[in-house]
């Protein structure tokens, strides 16, 4: 095909036309030396902290050091592609993660990447896995709460929507029980959440999704899985994605819960990730910025303002210690950062008592404030009962001589303990726990053999459903208990323990 001359001119006059003589310049760097996950790179002189950089072997990685003749990378995934004097390039992005109610019921990895098998997330937002705490002007005090289904915990420890009450305790205790009941009990009470596995077996998360499935609370919840077998840098995002899934549904005016389990495996994380771009060590060979990392990640929890969409952010993190020392770096580090914690006690846990929640030394700094009606009534007196009759089972195992007054208060404490047990993954509803209690406290159960109080209550909890089903709904719906309500409900107990008496008397 040939072409004439007035084509040729109009093709060339729009050749220059749309000719760009511009420069185009792109900040790069080069790898000086790679390993252990990190690369120290000369150049990228215009970096900003936290951004993506992308390696010419199509690797990614994240600046988290900035030198005056460096950048300290760590390197998402294996580095074994990346060789020295390689190229990298600035993608000019912050590091961020998909968010959206497309991630519920997924299990995604700390980049946000679907493990699951479920298909792509669909996800069309996005929100900076870093992000500024809301200041006290955005905030009001926690004024609902949050329930777990434990008895023990929403007694004594409750925890309000938008706190952060820190789970701590020795490995093998019930931490993770603890979180897996309170995920099982959100759910229809509109609360999304988040539970981040950070340096935990595979196979454990793994059966930790299986059992969400199988119970239908993957339906409101996402799992960000970090286990020991990733990275470190992908274990140090973690609980940062988690949090920005969350701040997502705050920000929206709904509520949300996030569970860091746990954060002494990030803090480990973290210090390899240190040591590895030589920042110096301080107490226990952790930066010195360990206690920032963590009071930044927690402090974005919050309850917002009416303005803001009256939203919540609850946070709850997880610290393993050794031996139950609470004394150690970690774990007063986010004892002091948190509004709270739940001690488990390995003693308490081989006794049978569990959960093995150490009333003494645990404590709510403003649960009780969101603290229902009902709950208030029945458990004014329960905490400091529990403590003192500690406090005397103590003495009384050197002394055989009591006094009547003692006796008493032993007989109770122990029936108390009872009624507090509870069996793993079974959550209860707040009208059982009220009922429980307020047939503890009133001395129902002080004349009952220990090992009977168990199948009485159960009993009566199914004879209440059955025969009066009006004293359990109006406590579930008002979430109060009145004088009227009270009087029905001691009066009713009295008269199936009459009942139960006679039918496991002993016989002859």
């Amino acid at each position: 095909m040939r072409f004439n001359a007035d084509e040729i001119s109009w093709v060339l006059e729009q050749e220059i036309a749309h000719f760009d003589d511009k420069v185009k310049l792109e900040s790069i760097g080069r790898v000086i030396q790679v390993g252990d996950g990190i690369a120290e790179v000369w150049g990228l002189d215009d970096v900003m902290m936290s951004e993506i950089v992308e390696f010419e072997s199509g690797s990614k990685g994240m600046v988290l050091n900035l030198e005056p003749h460096s950048v300290g990378i760590i390197i998402f995934g294996g580095d074994e592609k990346i060789k020295e004097q390689e190229i990298v390039k600035r993608t000019g992005k912050i590091i961020s993660t998909p968010v959206g109610e497309q991630l519920l019921g997924r299990v995604v990895d700390p980049l946000g990447r679907p493990l699951d098998g479920k298909g792509p997330l669909n996800s069309t937002e996005t929100r900076p896995i870093e992000w500024h705490a809301p200041q006290v002007v955005d905030r009001t005090p926690v004024c609902e709460p949050l329930q777990t289904g434990v008895k023990v915990i929403d007694a004594l420890l409750p925890i309000g929507r938008g706190q952060r009450e820190l789970i701590i305790g020795d490995r093998q205790t019930g931490k993770t029980a603890l979180i897996l009941d309170t995920i099982l009990n959100q759910k229809e009470q509109g609360v999304r959440c988040i539970y981040v596995a950070i340096g935990q077996k595979a196979s454990t998360i793994a059966n930790i999704v299986a059992l969400l499935e199988e119970r239908g609370a993957m339906a409101y919840t996402t799992i960000v899985a970090a286990p020991a077998s990733i990275p470190a840098s992908l274990q140090y995002l973690a609980p940062y994605v988690g949090t920005a899934m969350g701040e997502y549904f705050m920000y929206k005016g709904q509520h949300a819960v996030c569970f860091y389990d746990d954060l002494s495996k990030h803090a480990q994380s973290y210090r390899q990730l240190a040591l590895l771009l030589r920042r110096p060590p301080g107490r226990e060979a952790y930066p010195g910025d360990i206690f920032y990392l963590h009071a930044r990640l927690l402090e974005r929890s919050a309850k917002l303002s009416k303005e803001l969409g009256s939203g919540s952010l609850t946070g709850i993190p997880v610290i393993e210690t050794q031996a139950g020392d609470v004394a150690t770096y970690i774990p007063t580090n986010v004892i002091s950062i948190t509004d709270g914690q739940i001690f488990l006690e390995s003693d308490l846990f081989f006794a049978g008592i569990r959960p093995a929640v150490n009333v003494s030394l645990s404590a709510s700094r403003v649960g009780g404030k969101a603290q229902t009606k009902a709950m208030k009534k029945v458990a004014q007196s329960l905490r400091l009962d529990l403590a003192q009759y500690r406090e005397l089972a103590a003495f009384a195992q050197f002394g055989s001589e009591l006094d009547e007054a003692t006796k008493a208060q032993l007989t109770r404490g122990e029936r108390m303990v009872e009624v507090l047990k509870q069996g793993k993954l079974k959550p209860e509803p707040l009208q059982v726990q009220v009922i429980s209690i307020f047939v503890g406290t009133k001395g129902l159960l002080d004349d009952m053999p220990i090992d009977q109080v168990k199948g009485f209550i159960e009993g009566f909890l199914k004879h209440l459903e059955k025969e009066y089903p009006d004293i359990p709904r109006f406590i579930a719906e008002t979430k109060d208990l009145d004088q009227d309500h009270a009087e029905a409900i001691e009066k009713r107990a009295k008269e199936y323990k009459t009942r139960f008496v006679l039918e496991h008397a002993p016989k002859g």
